[in-house]
């Protein structure tokens, strides 16, 4: 006989020898309805205003950023402009987090719009650069300012023909 045997052979005859009322775990206590009625309370005030705060922060960022003021074609503008889409993106995770934890049901929806926003910002500037996209003018296909083609220079953005 192996030795698992043996033990399943002990923890059987330990589980024929207990009752079965013994076998089922007791309820548990159940608190009071003045104490119920403190926590109840006492979630109902608990800092909401930190997670709307929160999320006004993030929504100021989301709205701002379309009022970018610095070009963001190409080169260090674009990395900037990079990362004040990801601290969109941030800001609406973290608003989202906070909202989540205080089951505040609207706020929670318009965190999840701030990270899609954030999400779909930062798509439009990379999915051409990565080839996914269609390239155009505003966003041409390299990194960085001397790695754009011919074709997709300063002149393509003249409205009339030399």
């Amino acid at each position: 006989m192996s030795d698992w045997d043996a033990e399943l052979k002990k923890i059987d005859r330990q589980l024929e020898s207990m009752s079965d009322s013994a076998l089922i775990p007791s309820p548990a206590r159940t608190a009071s309805p003045a104490a119920r009625a403190e926590v109840a309370a006492e979630r109902a005030t608990t800092r909401t205003w930190g997670a709307f705060l929160r999320l006004a922060l993030a929504t100021a960022l989301g709205v701002g950023i379309l009022f970018w003021p610095y070009p963001k074609q190409c080169g260090l503008e674009l990395g900037g402009y990079l990362a004040a889409v990801a601290a969109v993106t941030a800001g609406g995770l973290w608003s989202g987090l906070w909202t989540w934890r205080h089951r505040t049901a609207r706020a929670h929806v318009l965190s999840l719009l701030l990270v899609t926003w954030g999400l779909l910002l930062g798509a439009i500037e990379v999915l051409p650069r990565i080839g996914y996209a269609k390239a155009d003018p505003l966003r041409p296909i390299g990194w960085s300012c001397s790695a754009a083609p011919a074709g997709l220079g300063p002149g393509i953005l003249r409205a009339t023909p030399r």
